[in-house]
């Protein structure tokens, strides 16, 4: 369940728990629009008799509260979902579908606001004894990831059909240590590419796929269309940021990563069934073809509710798909069918092999550095260029002035033995030469004032050669 990790969405560490600051406004909203629901039904009646038009607005915004109120109850249940109080969840489902077949104009509205008052009462906010139960969440997100099993990920494995004579391009951009892609990639002729922001399991996964980018997916750059794989399990415990910002990464991490999976290539999407809402439905519908929910093994959805879902990407349509088949999979887990039923080779992969000229991490990262420098032409020439130069004879263009080869020799770039007709070993060192000059002061009058000292400080080459025939100094 690699997707319960903050460190993989790119949070800095201090964040908040998502569930837990949004049960908390969920609680205020229920209790603010189940008062409202009673006043503007008295506002209805009051109407009614004296101004009809008035009571008609009226009655239309009673209708829009009640729809806000069925709205926060959807969105509660999934909230409580995600704080593993399934019972309580199902509960907010109840009432909202109860509050939708109540008749507006009826005169006891006291059973519904008191189940109102009471629902929201004991939501697991801070300062309950269920709120034991996000502390305990965030405790599990602090302790590190839980990578998705492997035997799940063997009955993904069964469903794919890989192309002959093709090495294929497989992605997940927040890959953990790697365990999961390796073993989709292992023996299948595949190019393993991970994003990963903890920078010890980036490390860690280098030693599994082929090419790893450190950072965050969402700051990194990668290559469009180059995957014919996309193997997508995101975080879904979400988090407000420092800012206050609040945002779902299941959801994110989908629409920013959809991009670099080639059209006709292989979506894997790993989420808790409850985060079929309808806006990652539309996501899903408008952007695959042959989308499966897949449900995993008994044991594991036990624990953490997760389903694969599978599609082709294909071009978008122009007019919106029907999603309430793939909405109702949230509502009646049941139905969804298990991996251990999903066909061998259901899914096949593009068979036309993908370049993927740009994949750089958030960070830099030397031995991903070395791979693109590896794989750069300009950077290949560039070299061969150098050892061209190096390789060559090299003598200057125009015949060397005596300042110049001062320099040359004070470097000691010509130092030692000289093979030629007259052999002879040289040594060049420059020296420093203080000049000392005195100039006579006299003041106006004429009388002698003293003397001014001038010094001048210079370089002396020196070059000593020592010949069969004795030693000489040449300055």
């Amino acid at each position: 369940m690699s997707g319960a990790v903050a460190s993989t969405t790119g949070q800095p560490e201090g964040t908040r728990c998502y569930a837990a600051e949004q049960l908390r406004e969920a609680q205020k909203r229920l209790l603010d629009l189940s008062q409202s629901l009673v006043i503007w039904r008295a506002r209805v009646e009051k109407y009614r008799s004296e101004n009809r038009l008035a009571a008609r607005e009226a009655f239309s915004t009673l209708q829009k509260v009640r729809r806000d109120l069925a709205e926060a109850l959807s969105e509660t249940g999934l909230l409580l979902m995600e704080a593993e109080e399934y019972q309580t969840a199902q509960t907010a489902g109840k009432i909202r579908d109860g509050l939708l077949g109540f008749d507006l104009m009826s005169g006891n509205y006291r059973p519904v606001y008191d189940v109102l008052h009471a629902f929201a009462g004991k939501l697991p906010v801070e300062g309950t004894t269920n709120a034991a139960i996000i502390g305990r969440l965030m405790n599990n997100v602090k302790m590190g990831y839980y990578p998705t099993d492997p035997d799940n990920i063997s009955l993904m494995l069964r469903g794919i059909q890989f192309p002959e004579g093709v090495t294929t391009n497989l992605f997940d951009p927040c890959c953990g240590c790697g365990k999961a892609l390796r073993q989709l990639a292992q023996g299948n002729n595949c190019y393993a590419y991970g994003m990963e922001l903890d920078e010890s399991r980036a490390e860690e996964a280098q030693t599994r796929l082929h090419r790893v980018g450190f950072g965050s997916f969402f700051y990194s750059r990668v290559s469009r269309e180059a995957f014919h794989l996309l193997y997508l399990n995101p975080p879904y415990l979400s988090v407000l940021n420092e800012s206050g910002g609040k945002s779902r990464h299941e959801k994110r991490f989908l629409i920013e990563s959809l991009p670099t999976l080639a059209y006709g290539g292989l979506l894997i999407y790993v989420i808790p069934y409850y985060r079929l809402t309808p806006d990652i439905c539309r996501v899903l519908a408008d952007n695959f073809n042959d989308l499966s929910v897949w449900r995993f093994t008994d044991a594991e959805f036990k624990r953490f509710k997760q389903v694969a879902v599978f599609g082709i990407r294909k071009r978008r349509d122009q007019e919106p798909q029907d999603t309430l088949w793939l909405e109702r999979h949230a509502e009646n887990p049941a139905s969804i069918p298990s991996l251990t039923e999903l066909p061998e080779n259901r899914y096949a992969l593009p068979g036309e092999p993908l370049e993927v000229p740009v994949f750089q991490g958030e960070k830099f990262n030397q031995k991903e550095l070395k791979q693109q420098l590896r794989r750069s032409a300009s950077f290949t020439e560039m070299m061969s260029r150098r050892s061209e130069l190096d390789d060559g004879t090299k003598r200057p263009l125009l015949p060397l002035s005596i300042s110049q080869i001062g320099l040359v020799g004070g470097s000691g770039m010509i130092n030692g033995l000289i093979e030629c007709d007259h052999p002879h070993i040289i040594k060049g060192r420059i020296v420093k030469v203080v000049r000392t000059e005195s100039e006579d002061r006299f003041n106006y009058k004429g009388d002698h004032m003293g003397e001014e000292i001038h010094e001048t400080i210079s370089n002396k080459m020196i070059f000593n050669i020592l010949t069969p025939k004795g030693f000489k100094a040449l300055t």
